[in-house]
């Protein structure tokens, strides 16, 4: 056993196990390799954006007189933070900018000069660091899509008569799909975008074989005999090949021009498949016809009769009128001329402009048929639809294999980058149309790049995507667990992906490819399982978006141990003979077992250790996170631990959270990966600590410090009841005191479902398994006062409640306390912006936030006008528009933000003035300060040396060659962000710590530019609201939620269930020394549902509580029972938690022992205080009259249809008839009941439902003429 970080003991005996991956390495790096801002742009490789961008560059004008090119593009800093975005309800973006360049190349316009120009194309959403966007305030996230591969795929099907039919389908990036596929009568047709059909014969015929002849060579199926009368009569009886045309040509004169124009005819003298005899051969030398194509006689002409067939049904016998029936089938319509016919074959699959492989499907193609082609053709060629046919006449005798489409070979990732760039692609395509017609139009006027562009082009494509795109999703934050899963999610549903109700069972089932990749356990119950999965702890996603997982070499029966593993895409490791983890092995690797079990695809053989090609590098390689962090996951049935790793993300933050007992080992990564937590940067001491912030002063060395602008110290402030997503909060606090030592990674607070730097998402309590007096009926909980006195299991969760303020057509809206009609005592806890004060406690009807706003004007009595005469009183043109707190909120002001925009008058302007003078001067200050500080730290690294010749991003030489670099000489250089990363010096040690200084002074002004950015604009706009808004007020209320019956508790195997008694302390049943349990479950819940990992976990977790200590029991290499039981012993606590029990209330011993130990529990998202409801008075549909339906409306419940049935069968005609009238639609009946409940009357009787009258009224809309006779 190994003892690790936590001081957790780990019961795994795999050896060598590799750290595990970022987990957030799918999001944050396919979008950093999307956007390659660290990548210099002469080093920019060419895929992402930059790709995109040279996808549509250059452009030019309809004459080819004026050209657009692309040189490179930027970003600005974002300009609010991702707190501020989150607060004011914006989204955290980026402004892009693209360096053009339009010059002319007309020699008429040689005025026209050219010009570069750096060109703003909109605001681009922007990648916080732990892989989400903010759109609109709201944490969202993209979701990796898992799709078919691009490529080609040869599938199979039945007719209805039992004939089997294949098919071949080309499916590119980008273009019309092309597919060749078999009919009942073994003719071969080519389909195009799925519909028009054409036989295979006439496209060969398009693409350039034209006749019989070129066609049956290709398959060598015929042998060309020259034609003389001897020379045939020695070949009578044999089939012809093809048809024996007698062509010649016939010149008419065009009426339309007078020209004479020459027509190609063709007679058919013998048709295919015709036997020769006598007559025939004389037919054919009369005919002039040079040569005649027969059947060869060897045996493989069966096989390829498909082709003789489909010559047979093929209408065509030329290049021209193949092309021109193409044309025809696709357009539906005659071809104007040969050309526009024969270019629209090149345009659907030879043109890069239309038809797209992409990387990906060509690499698919050559792979599947073994050609070469080079990967930059990305387009379709002859060769390939030739093999492909051939290929597909293999599959139909029966010499190849069809493909296996939930193979992971043939599905692959489009993660984030990949799904931006599509988008990209299209808002560029827009522009560049109305970037051409602009051209077109300004053909004789000087204009420049700018006039061109439409930023709102782009924009608007990339907003739609992130707002309505089925793939941007709303994060799911609720703890840390869920939000990290959520980021590592792949869909097979979403646009180019499959819909719920057409997805099989096939798609939806494990693949033995799944293996290390998606996780076999991890997806939801419901419509959409095995549609949505998860990736494998190790598995990664490779350059061309397919899923590799890690495999250790195994050479002769050793194990190699020492390199790093070698990762497998699904189609590397077809074939391969791969043994697991935890094989028996020495400490060299060597194979130590006689028989190894292994895998190879979808089978399991006994082997020799010498025939194994790899091994696995962990046991947990096959699960997803949720899955690896359930402990003794390999004794509970699969249908049970999917729920248990669902549950897990549903599970509160408490306000105390306690890691677990008994863990995986994986509890730190996720919570050090889900970078909610503060990690120290490097070895240093802790200078300051208080709740809000963290002060550390760093041991850095001198090199560290002569290259860097910031001081030793650093402080991080810590997040303070932050509202997440989903209500819970994330409030984190520091674990750190004075004068700690720390080190570099070390955790420096908690909260937010961490402890002590580990995933912490429930609690550890003292469980029992037995009956409890019937409360833990039907999986229902029993749990202890203490455990609600002692607040294990109180959460706080954080509301927003925000109100607008516009600008109406009758006047401004307007915040204050000042509100008609309300006492006094409703508005005591408002401030003078009508905002409640920070600490109230709120209850249902509160008013949160008070606002007026401008009522119509009616005509003023004259009471009212003899008043306004008197008084000036203008409060009767307002009316309340306040927020009130909705019926079910208690809880206690957190915090309240008020936003406005810049009110302007002359004064105000004059002062923004003044203010905007100040903040310029102060900040030329600081850009002084930092360059002072540049120069010097500058010349200390290269005084007494020589300079290489510096240059900047024009290329113009700013430090000349070979001169000593003297601090006046530095001072003179004007601009360092724009030098070029190049050698200051000889030495390459100096030049990197020049280069370096250099960075960090980039990041430092970038930094302090966008500072001022940031603060003019609060100066000049004042906070950026949307359009017709003047005031933006957020109120965030905190409510403590203690555990109450009705919650929804789980463990970590699926054991769920709802607390149904809380019981006191002393009545809950005790153990032999009087401790009594926190919680009471049923013991008919665990041998139906086979999860005994449960009781693993509470027998070790017993243990483990006694003696002190933690566990790390990982994943299919766990604690085994001989470990148990040896530490059970050791702690003192009976083997398998066998203990007899004593009854709380009347203290005698339970007849039979029962399970005793210590269980982790969590309490789920499904509280009662949020489905609770019950309704007095409330809104009422404006139609049926009846009340609403539904919590969020205050609405009644449902009295359906067998409910009436119920009261009928029960004879409660009284009850029936009140139910059904005043509690319901009849509108006089009931305004009257409740006067006669206010005044104590007797109750009236009941009037007519209006759902009568509107029953009346949808007859009298089939126009019969009804009345109701009284």
């Amino acid at each position: 056993m190994i003892t690790n970080q936590t001081e957790r003991l780990n019961f795994a005996s795999t050896k060598n196990i590799p750290a595990y991956p970022d987990f957030l390495d799918v999001q944050v790096k396919s979008f950093q390799d999307f956007f390659q801002l660290e990548t210099k742009s002469d080093e920019r490789g060419n895929e992402g954006l930059y790709n995109t961008f040279m996808e549509n560059f250059p452009i030019t004008d309809t004459r080819n007189n004026f050209v657009l090119e692309f040189i490179d593009y930027f970003v600005d800093p974002p300009r609010y933070t991702i707190q501020e975005c989150i607060e004011r309800g914006l989204t955290y973006s980026v402004p892009l900018k693209a360096r053009l360049k339009l010059y002319c190349t007309d020699p008429e316009h040689e005025d026209f000069e050219t010009i570069v120009q750096d060109v703003y194309l909109g605001t681009i959403p922007y990648m916080t660091p732990s892989g989400t966007f903010v759109i609109n305030g709201a944490e969202r996230v993209v979701v990796s899509q898992l799709h078919r591969s691009p490529g080609v795929f040869f599938g199979q099907s039945f007719h209805a008569n039992g004939t089997k039919l294949y098919s071949a389908r080309v499916i590119p990036f980008k273009g019309s799909w092309i597919e060749f596929a078999t009919d009942i009568n073994s003719v071969m047709y080519a389909y195009i975008d799925r519909k028009k059909k054409l036989p295979v014969t006439t496209l060969f015929r398009a693409i350039g074989f034209q006749s019989d002849k070129d066609i049956l060579e290709i398959f060598d199926l015929a042998e060309e005999i020259k034609v003389s009368k001897s020379g045939l009569k020695k070949y009578i009886g044999r089939k012809l090949a093809a048809r024996v045309l007698n062509t010649w040509h016939e010149d008419f004169v065009d009426e339309d021009t007078g020209e004479v124009v020459s027509i190609e005819r063709n007679e058919i003298i013998l048709d295919r498949d015709t036997i020769l005899d006598k007559d025939n051969v004389e037919e054919i030398v009369e005919s002039n016809v040079k040569s005649i194509l027969l059947h060869k006689e060897d045996n493989n002409v069966v096989d390829y009769s498909i082709i003789h067939n489909t010559l047979q049904k093929d209408p065509t016998n030329s290049e021209k009128e193949a092309v021109e029936h193409i044309y025809r089938q696709l357009r539906n319509a005659e071809p104007p001329d040969e050309e526009t016919a024969r270019g629209i074959i090149d345009k659907l699959f030879f043109s890069d402009q239309r038809y797209n492989l992409g990387e990906v499907g060509r690499y698919r193609i050559n792979k599947k048929l073994g050609l070469d082609t080079p990967m930059e053709k990305q387009v379709l060629t002859k060769e390939d639809i030739i093999t492909i046919v051939k290929y597909l006449i293999e599959l139909i005798n029966a010499k190849a294999d069809i493909d296996d489409i939930d193979h992971l070979s043939n599905r692959r990732v489009r993660t984030v980058g990949e799904q931006l760039s599509q988008q990209f692609g299209v808002g560029l395509a827009r522009m560049a149309r109305t970037i051409r017609e602009r051209m077109n139009v300004r053909d004789n006027e000087v204009f420049t790049p700018i006039d061109l562009i439409n930023a709102k082009t782009l924009s608007s494509v990339i907003n739609s995507f992130f707002g309505t795109n089925q793939l941007s999703q709303f994060m799911d934050q609720t703890n840390p667990l869920a939000e990290i899963t959520h980021k590592r999610r792949l869909s097979a549903l979403g646009p180019g992906g499959l819909s719920r109700e057409r997805a099989g069972f096939e798609v939806r089932d494990v693949h033995y490819t799944h293996y290390g990749r998606l996780c076999p356990i991890e997806t939801p119950e419901g419509p959409n399982i095995g549609l949505i999965s998860s990736l494998g702890v190790y598995a990664k996603v490779n350059g061309m978006g397919f899923i590799e997982t890690p495999y250790r070499k195994v050479t002769n029966g050793v194990v190699d141990l020492t390199s790093v593993p070698k990762y497998l895409s699904a189609e590397e490791e077809e074939g391969m003979l791969i043994a697991q983890a935890n094989i028996q092995m020495d400490e060299n690797g060597k194979i130590t077992a006689d028989n190894v079990i292994a895998r190879q695809e979808g089978d399991f053989p006994v082997i020799d250790p010498t025939a194994v090609h790899y091994t696995d590098v962990a046991p947990n390689q096959i699960a997803s996170i949720s899955a690896s962090l359930i402990p003794f996951l390999e004794h509970d049935d699969a249908n049970r631990a999917l729920m248990g790793s669902n549950m897990m993300r549903q599970a509160v933050p408490l306000i105390r959270p306690e890691a677990p007992i008994v863990g995986t080992g994986l509890e730190r990564q996720v919570a050090s990966d889900s970078r909610v937590l503060i990690n120290a940067e490097g070895a240093g001491v802790v200078e300051y600590v208080d709740a809000d912030m963290i002060t550390i002063k760093y041991d850095r060395t001198d090199a560290e410090r002569a290259v860097s602008f910031e001081s030793d110290e650093k402080t991080y402030k810590l997040i303070k009841f932050r509202k997440t997503n989903q209500g819970t909060s994330i409030n984190l606090k520091p674990i750190v005191r004075k004068g700690d030592k720390v080190i570099k990674g070390q955790v420096l607070c908690e909260g937010y479902a961490t402890q002590n730097g580990e995933l912490a998402l429930g609690r550890n309590l003292k469980v029992a398994f037995m009956p409890w007096k019937g409360y833990n009926f039907e999986d229902a909980i029993v749990i202890s006062e203490k455990v609600v006195r002692d607040d294990i299991f109180t959460s706080i969760h954080v509301d927003d409640y925000s109100l607008e303020v516009r600008d109406t057509k009758l006047g401004n809206e307007e915040l204050t306390n000042d509100i008609p009609n309300v006492s006094e005592e409703a508005t005591k806890d408002l401030d003078e912006n009508g905002m409640i004060r920070i600490g109230a406690e709120v209850k249902p009807g509160d008013i949160l936030i008070g606002k007026i706003t401008p009522k119509g004007e009616s005509d003023p009595t004259p009471e009212e006008k003899l008043l306004r005469a008197i008084f000036g009183d203008k409060a009767g043109d307002v009316k309340d528009a306040s927020l009130k707190a909705s019926p079910s909120l208690h809880g206690v002001v957190l915090d309240k933000k008020l936003f406005a925009r810049a009110v302007k008058d002359k004064r105000k302007r004059t002062q923004d003035k003044d203010a905007l003078s100040d903040l310029e001067m102060e900040f030329e200050v600081k850009f002084v300060e930092l360059k002072d500080k540049l120069v010097d730290k500058l010349f200390t690294i290269v005084n007494g040396k020589t300079s290489q010749g510096v240059m900047n991003d024009l290329g113009e030489e700013v430090l000349p060659k070979g001169k000593k670099y003297t601090q006046k000489m530095l001072y003179a250089v004007e601009d360092f962000a724009h030098l070029t990363r190049g050698q200051w010096v000889a030495d390459d040690e100096t030049n990197k710590m020049v280069n370096d200084l250099i960075h960090n002074y980039k990041i430092k002004l970038n930094d302090l530019q966008g500072a001022l950015r940031r603060e003019k604009f609060t100066i000049t706009v004042g906070d950026e609201l949307p359009a017709g808004i003047l005031k933006l007020a957020k109120v965030y209320i905190a409510k403590k939620r203690k555990l109450k019956v009705g919650d929804k508790m789980a463990g970590r195997h699926g054991n769920k269930g709802i607390v149904a008694r809380i019981v006191r302390h002393e009545d809950m049943p005790f153990l032999e020394d009087g401790t009594p349990v926190d919680i009471v479950l049923n013991p008919l819940g665990v041998p139906s549902r086979m999860n005994i990992g449960q009781i693993y976990e509470t027998v070790l977790g017993w243990a483990g509580q006694n003696l002190g200590r933690k566990y790390a029991t990982p994943i299919f290499d766990g604690a085994s029972l001989d470990q148990i039981n040896a530490i059970t012993d050791e702690a003192g606590v009976p083997r398998f938690g066998h203990t007899h029990l004593y009854d709380g209330g009347t203290g005698e011993r339970f007849h039979q022992a029962a399970t005793v130990g210590v269980i982790y529990m969590l309490k789920l998202g499904h509280m009662v205080d949020d489905k609770m409801h019950a309704r007095s008075i409330g809104p009422y549909s404006l139609i049926t009259q009846q009340p609403l339906g539904g919590k969020a409306q205050f609405g009644g419940q449902r009295f359906g249809e067998m409910e009436v049935w119920a009261l009928e069968a029960y004879g409660a005609s009284s009850t029936l008839r009140e139910i059904l009238t005043v509690k319901s639609d009849d509108v006089i009946g009931r305004a009257k009941t409740y006067e006669a409940i206010v005044k104590g009357e007797t109750m009236p009787e009941p009037g007519l439902p209006e759902s009568f009258n509107v029953l009346m009224h949808e007859l009298k809309g089939l126009g019969l003429d009804i009345r109701l006779e009284e």
